[in-house]
């Protein structure tokens, strides 16, 4: 069957998620069903848990993989662990931290919404103040969106551990980790994150489909008095086939566990580490072509800057959801739409997954283009310099190469 909206040549896929898929991941997932409970699945099943487990930089957590998107993540992570009525510190940043909230509203929680403007970081000095003053520890869980794909603002996980310690606040950490786990640093244990999530279609370069959540010990012993209903998203069913060696409560989807575990071959051969380096790369590399058109990052401190997407302000007489527009209608370029309260005011490039320097320099020139079609005084090339000045002076021999 033909595309739907035929271009010639390879689409160039920048919005922060769903991401390119490598070709090894599209093969492996090339497939036909199988009996979920044949010996072949489970023993597949166990070798990706076991590995998922590294991504989280967890050796304590038991993770999960639902049939869902991140959404649903969320709402496994809040009902497993959370009974109605519970206070709740959760703070509001950008569109998706209040997805996350408005969901977390709708399942009767009492949520304490700390707000900023979009383009800053979550205000931890008001979380310091709530701590300190909530001496009968009426909250019960903060949460926390690791990297707010809308806004390109990533938040010091390190530092809300300090302020939860340093106030001896039994709260939860619960943590979105959707567009940062797998491209930007992140660590469970040493963070004490209690429960953390992502998506299929972000970093891991999959299809959309998995939710994938990882919880720590105290998150399973809290899931046991739990009282919020869930029925397709708890933990106890997981947990129940884990000890039997079957593993799935229900169908999985056969093809994206190949998938997954391709995908988590490719992220150990070009190692973890290597992958949280290359990110920063492709994430300065984009700032300082923003910076070399003239334009400025959302993100309005250098200390929240995202290594995975860059929000771009556009000047006013600029409406940011025609360059995404053009991109796509001449260029066959995607970028990100500004979203809610930066819609028209901000176009987004994402730049996670299984992504290389030329790559984002493609698109780089492909921006560069379209803001000149759109009348934007760019001078082209300037950017693309900028880019790739810093790229040829920091971007490595690839290791299986040297």
């Amino acid at each position: 069957m033909a595309d739907y909206v035929y271009g010639p040549g390879r689409t160039h896929l920048f919005v922060p998620g769903p991401v390119n898929i490598p070709d090894q991941v599209i093969r492996a997932m090339n497939r036909n069903n199988e009996d979920y409970r044949s010996p072949a699945v489970p023993a597949l099943t166990k070798t990706l848990l076991e590995d998922i487990k590294q991504i989280f930089k967890t050796t304590t957590g038991t993770p999960f993989l639902f049939p869902t998107t991140g959404t649903g993540a969320w709402e496994s992570a809040l009902t497993n662990t959370l009974s109605p009525g519970d206070r709740i510190v959760s703070f509001l940043i950008g569109q998706f931290s209040l997805l996350w909230i408005d969901q977390q509203q709708r399942l009767n929680f009492n949520v304490d919404v700390v707000e900023s403007d979009w383009g800053q970081g979550a205000d931890l000095a008001v979380l310091d103040y709530k701590l300190r003053t909530d001496t009968s520890h009426t909250i019960k869980a903060i949460c926390i969106v690791h990297n707010e794909t809308a806004t390109g603002v990533t938040n010091d996980l390190s530092a809300v551990r300090k302020i939860l310690d340093k106030n001896r606040h039994p709260a939860l950490l619960l943590v979105d980790g959707v567009s940062s786990i797998c491209a930007l640093d992140f660590r469970m244990d040493e963070w004490g994150v209690d429960v953390a999530l992502t998506g299929s279609q972000k970093a891991l370069s999959l299809p959309t489909g998995l939710g994938i959540v990882c919880a720590s010990p105290k998150a399973l012993e809290a899931s046991k008095t739990a009282k919020s209903v869930r029925v397709f998203f708890d933990w106890k069913d997981y947990l129940k086939f884990y000890k039997m060696g079957t593993y799935w409560p229900y169908t999985p989807s056969i093809q994206l566990l190949y998938g997954l575990r391709a995908g988590l071959d490719l992220i150990f051969e070009e190692g973890l580490e290597n992958i949280i380096k290359r990110h920063n790369r492709l994430g300065t590399a984009t700032r300082l072509a923003v910076e070399a058109w003239g334009l400025k990052n959302c993100t309005q401190k250098e200390e929240w800057f995202s290594d995975t997407v860059t929000a771009v302000v556009v000047p006013p007489y600029i409406d940011s959801s025609e360059i995404v527009k053009h991109a796509w209608k001449r260029y066959n370029l995607s970028l990100g739409l500004g979203l809610n309260k930066v819609a028209g005011k901000v176009f987004r490039i994402g730049h996670l997954g299984n992504l290389n320097e030329l790559q984002l320099m493609g698109c780089l020139s492909g921006v560069e283009m379209v803001l000149k079609d759109i009348g934007y005084p760019v001078k082209l090339g300037s950017g693309v310099a900028a880019a790739a000045a810093y790229l040829s002076n920091s971007t490595p021999l690839i290791p299986s190469r040297i």
